[in-house]
């Protein structure tokens, strides 16, 4: 042995037992929630015009699933969803009103800050994680679930601080539209007075601190949720003449069963064409997610400027989509693509490599399993999810997997790399190809040669519907 190598020894040995510390130190995550956020972001490619520019940089960082979908079109369903890790066909929880933490099927359920309390995280919750009307009713009455959270903001009893409101509204619709909140507007205010700038404001506190725990962050982003009141400037990247609005086909209704035309809003979207508003509109869509992407920004670069920049989790993910006027259609509480199929980012250096993409079915289901197993914890028994630790390793393979929308009591959708297969619990049926039809123009469900897909893919709907609560 040379010298050299010789003096060379004993730092290594004295390093290596730092080096495999390091390795093994529990990972922090940040977690990041946007409310009605749907698949027009940039990084999905999916409308022209979008700007999201925070959004597409986190994308380049980590790995995009393509193909993801909420297990639920709406707040209160998606979300309990995840945060149980049951599906809302085993829990009956099908709508806003629905209370999570009363029901039977999910009140004595661990829930993923339950889980990642008790394997050592502090949990910090800002903003609309859980469904805020739920959430605000459940805490008056003692139900406000605040044992696996060891810090909120705005306060434990409310999730939204004040927003702030044009002096006379509706501004461009009517009260007819959730009376006058499906509404949009420029606001003559800067950004720190938006509701989401002071959940942001006091995240970027925390993740500015080095904590006594490995760090789960969960961070709600309202916008693009309505009402679409979203600053000027925001208005402004989104010029009304260089909108593009992709019409449907004026019989896109006529192929569907009574169903799914039943949860269609076409008075809306007739209301809307009739006064000229779908562009005003969009703009108004597209400027609150402008908004809510310079939120993640701020996110991003607490988090890259802080003591937490090279030990954290990123995951970034969307309640469901939205529409705007596809299908005829406004808002969410559908089964179709532009209603299931939402952003989802997951940045973990240590699993997964930067700026890759996968096509794969995947629920919003899975985030509970997964992240579990990306922070090393035992995984409780109960959970309906897949971890996608297996697709972040490796993305290109094929899973053969159907994921499952539910709307509403026995109503699901299944999506599959290439099919989506509709069933409503009257019978009625809807199946379209995406390698051919990706903005499902043509039901298929009425032709026989269609009927071996069918029969594979009914074999992937929910054995388990629980019926919702009658009160």
């Amino acid at each position: 042995m040379t010298l050299l190598k010789f003096l060379k020894l004993p730092l290594l040995v004295t390093l290596w037992p730092l080096c495999l510390f390091a390795q093994s130190e529990p990972p922090n995550v940040l977690f990041i929630a946007v409310d009605d956020l749907n698949n027009w972001v940039g990084f999905l490619r999916n409308h022209p015009g979008v700007k999201t520019p925070h959004m597409d940089r986190l994308a380049d960082r980590g790995m995009v699933f393509t193909n993801a979908h909420c297990s639920a079109p709406g707040c209160n369903s998606s979300r309990s969803s995840l945060f149980t890790g049951l599906r809302p066909s085993s829990t009956g929880i099908y709508a806003n009103g629905h209370d999570w933490r009363k029901m039977e099927t999910t009140r004595d359920v661990e829930t993923l800050p339950d889980t990642l309390q008790a394997g050592g995280y502090k949990t910090m919750r800002g903003g609309k994680l859980y469904h805020a009307h739920t959430i605000s009713e459940s805490a008056n009455e003692g139900h406000l679930d605040p044992e696996p959270w060891n810090g909120f903001f705005p306060s434990r009893n409310l999730q939204l601080p004040p927003e702030v409101e044009p002096a006379k509204w509706p501004v461009n619709t009517n009260r007819t539209f959730y009376r006058g909140r499906f509404d949009w507007a420029p606001l003559d205010i800067d950004d720190s007075e938006m509701g989401d700038a002071k959940v942001v404001a006091w995240a970027e506190g925390e993740l500015s601190k080095t904590h006594e725990k490995p760090l789960f962050l969960a961070v709600g982003i309202y916008r693009p949720h309505w009402p679409w009141w979203t600053p000027q400037p925001y208005f402004d990247q989104h010029p009304l003449e260089e909108i593009e609005f992709l019409d449907d086909p004026d019989n896109d209704l006529d192929d569907l069963p009574d169903a799914g035309r039943s949860m269609v809003r076409k008075k809306w979207d007739d209301w809307i064409l009739e006064n000229g508003k779908r562009k005003q509109a969009m703009q108004g869509y597209l400027a609150s997610m402008t908004f809510a992407d310079a939120m993640v920004g701020r996110l991003l670069r607490a988090l890259e400027r802080g003591p937490l920049a090279d030990n954290t989790i990123i995951v970034l993910w969307s309640d469901h989509g939205y529409h705007i006027g596809q299908k005829h259609h406004w808002e969410k509480f559908a089964l179709w693509e532009q209603t299931t199929n939402v952003p989802l980012i997951i940045v973990d250096s240590r699993n997964g490599k930067s700026a890759t993409r996968c096509s794969q079915p995947v629920s919003l289901l899975d985030l509970y399993p997964t992240l579990v197993d990306l922070c090393n914890l035992e995984k409780p028994a109960h959970l309906e999810g897949q971890s996608l630790l297996p697709l972040i390793k490796n993305p290109k393979q094929s899973t053969g997997r159907g994921v499952i929308t539910t709307q509403g009591f026995n109503n699901h959708a299944i999506r599959t790399e290439n099919w989506r297969y509709i069933r409503y619990a009257d019978g009625g049926e809807e199946l379209y190809n995406h390698q051919n039809d990706p903005h499902e123009f043509t039901n298929l469900a009425s032709l026989t040669e269609f009927e071996p897909v069918k029969q594979t893919l009914s074999k992937m709907l929910p054995s388990k519907n629980v019926k919702p609560p009658t009160k």
